[in-house]
Formats: structure tokens, C-alpha cells, sequence
């Protein structure tokens, strides 16, 4: 059996789509794309403060645990300005170094438009055991003059911590704000809280509404 050739045109025609058809389609498809892209990318910053928050959370964590089973006493510094901290130990001679041996306490640095903001207090040295006894310190939280020797930038001390972590497992009581502030945009800020006690564990809080 045959079909007429015109009804068959006819059928065709029906099940077709149009040229204006098709680019509406395209853009309603492109439209709901940029706004799951848009709704995704403020939860993406969310998720980046806190894996930051929970990485140093762990690492901490992990410093005061290598401070307990080798019976040394380890140091946090925050470098407000280059948004990194990283991980000191006291010396034999009662001297700040750098923890190198595990690239896990080296240098860290946090992603553009994030920030540390530190904030102690209660501090441990204000007790007898204070750590002022070793002469490492005076009171203004600054490295002693004394053996200090103006050379190349290779061969300068480095900074003393702002923390302690002590063999007892003891730590200095501090607050640390992890910040997510975009220097453009429309997005909002991101805040994370880690908060220290006289020992571990960390308490993490987040995200905030504001710092």
C-alpha cells in the first residue's frame, strides 16, 4: 500500500521544530544554568571556609599530639597580613624553630580575599609555669635580645608564636576567624570560628552571620 507523497510532507511539518522554537529553548536551558551556577557559588565559598576552618582544626590538633608523645613544646603563628600561620618548636637551647621535619606544620597560606583574625586571652604564661622563666620571651611577647644578631634575612630568628601548645597538653586559650570577604561582587561574607580552651579539642563554629 502507498501514501499519498503529500500527506507525508504534511506529517513532517507536524513533528518539526521551528527555528524560533529551538532558541527559546536554548535560552530558557542557559538561563536556569547561570542561576544554579549563581545558587552553587556562595555554598562553594561556604564550603571553602570551612574546609580551611577544618584543616587547621586537624592540623592543631595534630601539633599538640606531637607535642605530647615527644615531650616538646610547639608554637602557632598567624600572620594576619600574609593570611598563613605555621608551626614552631623550642629548641634544646630554649630558641624558636621552625617545624620543617613534616611539610603537614610548614607554612600554610590561605586563598585570595580570605583572612585570619587571632584573639587571645587568659593567656598560660600569666601562671607560675609561665614560659617568661625561660627567657625566651619578655613581657610584651617578644623575642629576647639577647644571642639576636643583625645579619641577612636567611639568617634572622623567626617570629615567636602567638600560641603555645605545651608537652602537658596544655594549649593557650584563643579564638581564630576564618573570613571569606570578596573585594568585589555581589557575594556575601563567610565566617568561621575555631575557638581553644586549655586543652583540646578544638571547638569549630560556623558559618556565622557575622564575625
Amino acid at each position: 500500500m502507498t501514501y499519498p507523497q503529500q500527506s507525508i510532507v504534511r506529517n513532517d511539518k507536524q513533528s518539526g521544530f521551528t527555528l524560533l522554537e529551538v532558541m527559546l529553548v536554548l535560552v530558557i536551558m542557559g538561563l536556569a544554568a547561570s542561576a544554579i551556577v549563581f545558587s552553587f557559588g556562595g555554598q562553594d565559598r561556604v564550603e571553602q571556609v570551612k574546609k580551611q576552618s577544618q584543616r587547621f582544626e586537624v592540623v592543631f590538633n595534630m601539633a599538640s599530639d606531637f607535642a605530647v608523645l615527644n615531650q616538646q613544646t610547639l608554637g602557632l603563628r598567624i600572620d594576619a597580613e600574609k593570611n598563613t600561620y605555621h608551626f614552631l618548636r623550642l629548641d634544646d637551647e630554649q630558641q624558636w624553630q621552625l617545624l620543617e621535619d613534616d611539610p603537614t606544620f610548614a607554612r600554610h597560606e590561605l586563598p585570595e580575599d580570605f583572612s585570619l583574625e587571632l584573639s587571645l586571652d587568659d593567656l598560660p604564661w600569666q601562671t607560675e609555669d609561665s614560659l617568661f622563666d625561660t627567657e625566651v620571651f619578655d613581657e610584651k611577647l617578644s623575642v629576647s635580645n639577647d644571642g639576636v644578631e643583625i645579619g641577612k634575612e636567611e639568617d634572622k630568628k623567626p617570629e615567636p608564636p602567638q600560641v603555645f601548645i605545651l608537652s602537658s597538653g596544655d594549649i593557650t586559650p584563643f579564638s581564630l576567624l576564618f573570613s571569606f570577604k570578596p573585594s568585589f561582587g555581589s557575594e556575601q561574607p563567610v565566617y568561621f570560628r575555631i575557638n581553644g580552651d586549655d586543652s583540646i579539642p578544638l571547638k569549630r563554629e560556623g558559618p556565622l552571620d557575622a564575625p
